[in-house]
C-alpha cells in the first residue's frame, strides 16, 4: 500500500472514530438507561420476560428488529408465547421473514426450556458465569440461534456486555472503521470470533465499552437506540 493510501486510511479512521465518540456523547444517557434495562431482565424479570427476549432474537434474522419485537408483543398480549400452538404463534408473526420456520423454532425452544410444566430459562442461562460459554451452549442447543442471535439475547438479558452482535449495521460500520475489509456474505464460527476480537480492539482503542459501541453504531445507522 502506498504512503498516500495509508495516510488517507488513517484520516478516514480518525474521522469515523471522532464521529462515533460524538454520537456516544449525545446519547450516553439513553444508552445507559437501555443497558440498565437489559441488566434487570435476568436479575429481576420473570421467566416469560427472559423467554420473550430469546424469541425476539429468533425472529430478528433478515427481519426488522421493530417488526420482530411487535410480533413478540402480540404473542404476549394474547397469552400465546407460552401456551399458543404453532399455528397460533405463526399467525402473529406478521412482518417477520421466514415465519413458518421461525414459528417452529419458537415451539421447539419453548419445549426445551419447560421442565415439569415450568419454564426454567433463567436458571439455565444463569448457571453460566462466562458469557462465551453461555453463547456456545445456546448456539449448540437452540434451533434458530446462531452466534449473532445468541450474543444479542445475552446482551438483552444483561449477560453479554462484551459480546459482539454482528448484524449488517455493525458490519457495515466495522468496514468503514477498517476493522474488516469487506462485509462477509456469511459468518463461520471462526470468522465471527475473529471479527469480534477486532471489534474489541476497536473498543479499547476508542475508549468505548463494547456494549456502548454496539448501540452507538446501531444509532449511527438507524437514528435510534432499540434492542
Amino acid at each position: 500500500m502506498a504512503d498516500g493510501e495509508v495516510i488517507k486510511r488513517k484520516v478516514r479512521n480518525a474521522y469515523f472514530e471522532d464521529e462515533i465518540r460524538a454520537i456516544l456523547t449525545s446519547i450516553q444517557d439513553e444508552i445507559r438507561s437501555r443497558l440498565d434495562e437489559f441488566d434487570s431482565v435476568l436479575k429481576t424479570g420473570d421467566e416469560e420476560k427472559v423467554f420473550a427476549e430469546l424469541v425476539f432474537c429468533v425472529l430478528t434474522p433478515q427481519s426488522k428488529a421493530k417488526s420482530a419485537w411487535a410480533a413478540v408483543e402480540r404473542l404476549l398480549d394474547k397469552d400465546l408465547l407460552l401456551a399458543g400452538t404453532e399455528d397460533q404463534v405463526l399467525r402473529e408473526l406478521t412482518g417477520v421473514r421466514f415465519k413458518y420456520k421461525k414459528a417452529g423454532y419458537i415451539i421447539k425452544a419453548r419445549n426445551m426450556f419447560i421442565i415439569d410444566g415450568k419454564l426454567v430459562i433463567k436458571s439455565r442461562i444463569s448457571r453460566f458465569s462466562d458469557a462465551c460459554d453461555a453463547r456456545e451452549w445456546l448456539v449448540q442447543n437452540v434451533k434458530g440461534i446462531g452466534y449473532k442471535e445468541a450474543s444479542h439475547f445475552l446482551r438483552n438479558v444483561g449477560h453479554g456486555e462484551d459480546l459482539a452482535i454482528l448484524d449488517r449495521h455493525i458490519l457495515k460500520n466495522l468496514r468503514s472503521l477498517q476493522v474488516i475489509e469487506e462485509v462477509p456474505a456469511s459468518l463461520s464460527r471462526r470468522r465471527y470470533l475473529e471479527i469480534e476480537e477486532g471489534m474489541k480492539e476497536l473498543s479499547e482503542g476508542v475508549g468505548i465499552p463494547m456494549s456502548h459501541l454496539d448501540l452507538v453504531l446501531w444509532y449511527k445507522e438507524t437514528g435510534g437506540v432499540f434492542k
